[in-house]
């Protein structure tokens, strides 16, 4: 059990990504107590696995980083990981919330030092790199993880594995007896941070994604670009290992569809524009295409479009691929459609197909006493009359970065607003 001392001038946020840590920095730098939660063993969510931000393409430690410090540093802030919330009850103000925490079989000894890691032998999909990789079951999240321990897998926990583990750790960090456990706090508001899944491409049958696997998604070719990713940074084909020299990106992969989502994600245009420079940058001679149905490029960003434009080997289509087939004996990709602007037939051959999926919001999962509001697509809503309980970056619209700090600031004033009512 947890020791949380909180009151209801207390605020909860939910979700440690980028708006979470930004809400939960800005009420506590304010004056409020502040607990957070992320049910992954790190924080940081989804942008802890880009490669690079655009428009200025520098890499997302650098914020993080300073987020890190700022946290470490306020007293006022307690985040737990492999955290989620199971019930929320009560009313603004007065909220009584559960919260569930999984057991990381490693405690607050670890030093990461790595042994455990080294006698491990058993091997587990790596999530971070969206299962493109292994990893050890005895594994530290990412070589950036905050907070910097070591994770045990439950499947070896109760193996011979599990207990090699342990005996490696010349700490005393491992503890394969932790269970799950629960506890309860006061909140006068709460932050609903939940971030975001990408769509799941393989429902876009047509495309082939997991069948053919030169279709990667966009969140995976952030990855691939990595240095700390499954190819140490060379973007290669995942059927063969050769540099993909010719890529196809494909804006809107399942979005502006109702039999996907319905809705543009509004980042998707300037997130392939900002992999097609990694693939460039990366290799000179490389090739890429967009096939594309508008380009949203609003305001500052419109430079960062023209800029990419300029770019002779990167080529914009506006189109809206029908079909994608595999080429068995190679594994290279035929991609058919129509350009839209010109009314000519497309058949074009490419090494490798980058899907830009939209984003899906988490959407609340814990029994909530009173009402919460979602709309249509499953985003959060700020219903005012309905006040307490509120949604921050892309859990209540797809957005870019900077605009979920931004957002995020909002929220953390408005939690701070509902207590100061009571």
């Amino acid at each position: 059990m947890a020791d949380v001392q909180t009151t209801n001038q207390s605020i909860l946020v939910v979700g440690g990504g980028m708006s979470g840590i930004t809400a939960a920095l800005e009420a506590a730098e304010a004056g409020y107590d502040v607990v957070l939660v992320e049910k992954r063993p790190y924080l940081g969510g989804r942008v802890a696995q880009l490669y690079e931000y655009f428009p200025k393409l520098c890499p997302p430690n650098c914020g993080l980083e300073i987020n890190f410090r700022r946290l470490k540093a306020n007293p006022r802030i307690r985040f737990f990981t492999m955290a989620e919330v199971s019930k929320i009850g009560g009313k603004e103000g007065d909220y009584d919330v559960t919260i569930t925490l999984k057991p990381r079989y490693v405690n607050e000894r670890c030093t990461c030092c790595g042994k455990c890691a080294e006698v491990c032998e058993t091997e587990i999909d790596n999530p971070f790199n969206y299962g493109m990789d292994k990893m050890k079951a005895a594994y530290l999240p990412h070589d950036f993880a905050f907070p910097m321990r070591y994770v045990l897998d439950p499947s070896i926990v109760k193996t011979e594995q599990g207990q090699k583990c342990k005996e490696a750790c010349t700490y005393d960090a491992i503890d394969l007896d932790m269970q799950e456990s629960r506890f309860d706090l006061k909140a006068g508001a709460i932050v609903w941070a939940g971030g975001w899944d990408p769509y799941d491409a393989s429902k876009i049958e047509y495309y082939g994604f997991g069948s053919y696997k030169n279709v990667i998604t966009n969140v995976m070719m952030e990855r691939l670009a990595s240095l700390e990713g499954p190819t140490a940074g060379r973007i290669l084909r995942p059927s063969d290992g050769k540099p993909a020299k010719n890529v196809a990106f494909i804006q809107c992969a399942g979005s502006r569809d109702e039999n996907h989502l319905a809705y543009c994600s509004g980042i998707c245009c300037l997130a392939s524009m900002k992999q097609a420079s990694y693939l460039r940058e990366k290799d000179p001679e490389s090739a890429a295409t967009i096939f594309f149905i508008d380009i949203r490029a609003l305001d500052r960003l419109e430079d960062f479009y023209t800029r990419v434009k300029q770019d002779e080997k990167v080529s914009f289509v506006k189109s809206k691929i029908a079909m994608i087939t595999e080429d068995e004996g190679t594994g290279d990709l035929l991609l058919e459609g129509e350009n839209t602007q010109t009314g000519e037939q497309i058949r074009m051959r490419f090494d490798l197909v980058v899907l830009a999926t939209g984003m899906v919001p988490n959407r609340m999962s814990a029994d909530v006493t009173g009402d919460i509001s979602w709309n249509e697509y499953g985003f959060f809503t700020c219903d005012p009359g309905k006040p307490g309980i509120y949604g921050a970056g892309c859990a209540r619209r797809p957005t870019d970065v900077a605009s979920c700090v931004q957002d995020a600031t909002a929220s953390a004033l408005k939690a701070i607003q509902s207590i100061a009512r009571r």
